[in-house]
């Protein structure tokens, strides 16, 4: 296992960049795998097409860290955000539409400086369609058609869906059948998360997380629940 690896940590929304437990913002925990007070912050916004709306958020939960060196990394991928993006130590992969952003991260070269930082040390964020690039393959619905899956980082070993806990995760349950039940997924509720530690453990936090496989071409679900100090009663 490389040491340097940070814990990936996946959110279903923005939610959990503003939540408390006990008084403490649960983003303070993640500040704390850092020896350094001074962290740089990167917000990669691809996905919806560089919204600043969006980037505004992001920096109102840095500020709740009390940092303050952030940059939206745009999907030019210009010199000096390719500089910045060396440089950071939290980089945040914003919601949107999964293949628009994946397209982009290959063509700017994105893809390769992200996974390279994360070897590296970097600690990575994925909120919603950032989440579920991180995983194994990204799912493109197709009008009248069989879904399409992408590929995508790779770095979470699960398909990951995101807020789909009302259509009981058919989508997630739609991949995991056109693969044959190779792989797993995972489905985060709205205002849920989930880590991914990198001895290849997983941890739910704020709500249960549903983990998705197949046996005999049946469908299994089983819940992973929070640890009691990141569960929901906190709320």
């Amino acid at each position: 296992m490389n040491l340097s690896l940070k814990p990936i940590y996946l959110f279903a929304d923005s939610q959990l960049l503003f939540w408390s437990r006990g008084g403490s913002l649960f983003l303070q925990s993640i500040k704390e795998l850092f020896a350094s007070a001074s962290l740089k912050a990167a917000y990669i916004g691809a996905s919806n097409g560089d919204d600043p709306q969006f980037y505004s958020i992001f920096e109102a939960a840095m500020e709740g860290l009390a940092i303050r060196d952030c940059r939206m990394i745009l999907s030019s991928f210009p010199p000096a955000d390719e500089s910045f993006l060396n440089e950071a130590d939290i980089i945040l992969l914003a919601g949107g539409d999964v293949e628009k952003g994946w397209n982009v991260f290959n063509t700017v070269g994105l893809r390769e400086a992200i996974t390279k930082k994360y070897y590296e040390g970097s600690l990575l964020m994925g909120v919603s369609a950032g989440a579920v690039q991180l995983g194994l393959y990204g799912v493109v619905e197709l009008e009248r058609s069989y879904n399409k899956l992408i590929d995508t980082f790779k770095l979470v070993p699960f398909i990951i869906s995101a807020h789909e806990e009302r259509e009981e995760w058919r989508s997630l349950r739609e991949t995991i059948q056109l693969l044959d039940g190779t792989e797993k997924g995972i489905g985060i509720p709205a205002g849920g998360g989930l880590v991914y530690y990198p001895d290849q453990s997983i941890e739910a936090i704020r709500y249960p997380v549903h983990e998705l496989s197949m046996s005999e071409g049946v469908i299994h679900c089983s819940l992973v629940t929070p640890q009691p100090e990141l569960g929901g009663l906190m709320d």
